[in-house]
């Protein structure tokens, strides 16, 4: 399958010998992680060993929001919204943000209930989501033929572009100052005094002091490379674009059994709401009593799948020389195949839903790994057992609307800087047996 048309990167020809941080991966985080450091005239290398943006940053929803999510999220969800806001003039180009608002259509009485207690948990940002009847849906989704029992609802939240937006950012970044290498893995770290030294790529050595680790589905086997484990797994998200449509709707939505959002070109993003698929593999059965309490709590969600990739990760190398090619530059771009039926079938739902939906025609269908934590919320922090790495990782399929503010404070957390928010939620001491003071709650699903 074709994976989603991006926009062009320029890669620089030459890789520096020498930077204040070095990025390990080119989707949003990474990127934006680049583009806050470079603003501040801090030297950055950013390394990605396929092209920017060509893995699940380049591949999600593209849906913004705060609609939903992690109360420990939503602090910098607020933040993100505002860089949001203002992209478009920081990198010079229509990112494709708009906001147009989002829906989680409830079918029955028990969903907005659910939706309710989610309100009650968000209460203290003073968000404008709200709860709404059947009539104002009506006026927001016209023309439908099921009747909804109402909504959750926050006009402020919107849409923007992933195969643009991501681009669009790293090359500010190199505008900015950044060095942007594409093609070029980062096989390892070095140490020196039990810190970080520099980095060794597949074209050469970079020495730095800070290295800031955005490698989403990887960031797992790169972590276990240094001997730091990082609980992680990987779940399958198949989309799909339509051919442009008109008379359908400006608001994006999700109900059941699809969701959709109106792109930049006239035509739609559509996906199955549910229909996300977790390929069993050696780490599922590593990790299996962290992410069974998750599991269980998104069973009607997620699939279990078992296939080649089981042998595959079986038989992949945890570790290896750093003078020899990696697992990463065996894989340049993960681009799993998707679940046409499944995504057929969402379209036929939405159809279902919105008559005007039956005139829509599929264009291209794409997969795209998304990298999961055990309680849904990333990882971004300091490594303590390796002074001079951060890590950016684990955004559990809403990782494109957070993330202009999650690489901003990566690269905040990575230089000493003040962080843009309390980064105690996303400290990496949660996972290692450590009380981190950080209550556990539970997670509305929601789209990516």
């Amino acid at each position: 399958m074709p994976i989603p048309i991006l926009d062009a990167v320029p890669s620089s020809e030459t890789l520096p010998g020498a930077a204040d941080v070095v990025v390990i991966g080119g989707g949003i985080i990474g990127a934006s992680a680049a583009l806050s450091l470079a603003e501040r005239r801090v030297s950055v290398v950013l390394c990605e060993k396929g092209m920017i943006g060509a893995e699940q940053s380049g591949r999600n929803w593209g849906w913004c929001r705060k609609q939903g999510r992690d109360p420990r999220e939503l602090p910098l969800m607020l933040e993100s919204m505002r860089l949001w806001g203002r992209l478009a003039e920081r990198v010079g180009t229509d990112v494709g943000f708009r906001e147009t608002g989002i829906l989680y259509l409830a079918s029955t009485a028990s969903e907005l209930a659910s939706y309710e207690a989610w309100l009650e948990l968000a209460r203290p940002f003073q968000l404008d989501s709200k709860l709404i009847g059947p009539s104002e849906l009506a006026n927001l989704l016209p023309d439908g033929t099921r009747n909804w029992a109402g909504a959750l609802y926050t006009r402020s939240d919107g849409r923007a572009e992933p195969q643009k937006a991501v681009p669009a950012i790293a090359r500010a970044a190199a505008a900015a100052g950044a060095t942007i290498v594409t093609g070029c893995a980062v096989r390892g770290i070095e140490t020196e005094g039990g810190r970080v030294a520099g980095v060794v790529t597949e074209r050469g050595p970079v020495r730095c002091s800070a290295v800031i680790l955005a490698g989403g589905a990887w960031s797992r086997l790169f972590c276990g490379s240094l001997r730091l484990s990082l609980p992680q797994l990987t779940v399958r998200a198949s989309v799909m674009r339509t051919a442009p449509l008109d008379g359908g709707p400006e608001i994006a939505a999700k109900g059941p059994g699809f969701g959709f959002r109106k792109r930049l070109d006239g035509g739609y993003t559509v996906a199955h709401s549910n229909r996300n698929l977790h390929s069993i593999v050696p780490d599922s059965l590593r990790l299996f009593p962290r992410f069974l309490p998750r599991f269980l709590a998104e069973r009607h969600d997620i699939q279990l799948g078992l296939n080649r990739r089981f042998l595959e990760e079986l038989f992949r190398p945890r570790r290896w020389a750093l003078d020899a090619p990696s697992p990463f530059e065996r894989c340049r771009v993960l681009d799993p195949q998707p679940a046409v039926k499944d995504l057929d079938e969402a379209l036929r739902n939405l159809a279902l839903a919105w008559p005007v939906f039956e005139k829509a025609v599929a264009v291209d269908r794409w997969a795209g790994m998304i990298d999961v934590m055990p309680d849904g919320i990333p990882v971004i922090s300091p490594v303590p057992d390796l002074p001079g790495l951060t890590v950016a990782t684990g955004f559990t399929g809403h990782g494109f609307g957070i993330g202009p503010a999650a690489g901003r404070l990566a690269a905040d957390l990575a230089t000493g800087a003040g962080p843009i928010v309390d980064p105690e939620p996303f400290h990496w001491s949660r996972f290692q047996g450590v009380r981190h003071g950080v209550r556990q709650v539970q997670r509305i699903a929601g789209a990516r």
